[in-house]
């Protein structure tokens, strides 16, 4: 078996590049030592702390001995199945802070400034705003992986924000977009019921191409 590109593991970053190189008319073949990522532990949203917690999934790393926490390792769960660990996060989708990536850029990591890789960005995804009418600058529309917003009907939501509010915290309509910081209200990768892991999102469209192969 002959291909231009081996990509050795199918976790976030894997699954993307196999993607962009076939939709780049590259032949990719992704080694992948963990298992599949069928079955509702997975996919489900509601079954999330399943899969960080099964040896099935997770590698099972833990930190060193934490000093301030009476010497405890704690869990750090990485995912060992197509996927990686996007398959047993939480689902909980968060731009790094535009801040961080403009530090780096003046540090000497040329073209990493935050207007550098916004444009990625918005490639990346489709951003359903639940109604919400967000500013097509900072979000994508066509992009692999879907990113919704839970239904925010229970009154506790709108109580939550104002607590922060009052609290003296700013309120954002949007943190992945033109203002970060603030309470408001949370983004997902979350697609009709499933979680929309990179291997939804990226590796199986592109196993669908003659070109890649798992």
């Amino acid at each position: 078996m002959e291909a231009d590109f081996v990509i050795v593991g199918a976790g976030s970053a894997g699954c993307a590049l196999a993607y962009r190189l076939s939709e780049a008319g590259a032949s990719v073949l992704v080694v992948e030592h963990g298992g599949s990522d069928a079955g509702p532990f997975i996919q489900m949203p509601a079954a999330l702390s399943y899969p960080m917690n099964m040896r099935r999934y997770d590698w099972g790393f833990t930190s060193e001995p934490e000093p301030h926490l009476n010497h405890r390792r704690l869990a750090c769960p990485r995912g060992k199945v197509i996927g990686g660990s996007s398959s047993i996060n939480g689902m909980v989708y968060v731009r790094g802070h535009a801040r961080d990536f403009d530090h780096w850029a003046a540090s000497g990591a040329t073209g990493w400034a935050y207007a550098d890789v916004l444009p990625y960005f918005r490639r990346m995804e489709t951003w359903h705003d639940g109604g919400h009418g967000g500013d097509p600058h900072w979000r994508g529309r066509d992009g692999p992986l879907h990113v919704t917003r839970g239904p925010r009907d229970n009154p506790l939501f709108a109580a939550f924000v104002e607590a922060g509010r009052q609290a003296g915290y700013p309120v954002t309509a949007d943190y992945n977009g033109a203002q970060q910081e603030g309470f408001g209200p949370m983004d997902q990768t979350v697609w009709q019921g499933r979680r929309w892991s990179a291997a939804n999102a990226y590796l199986r469209p592109a196993l669908k191409r003659s070109s890649c192969g798992l």
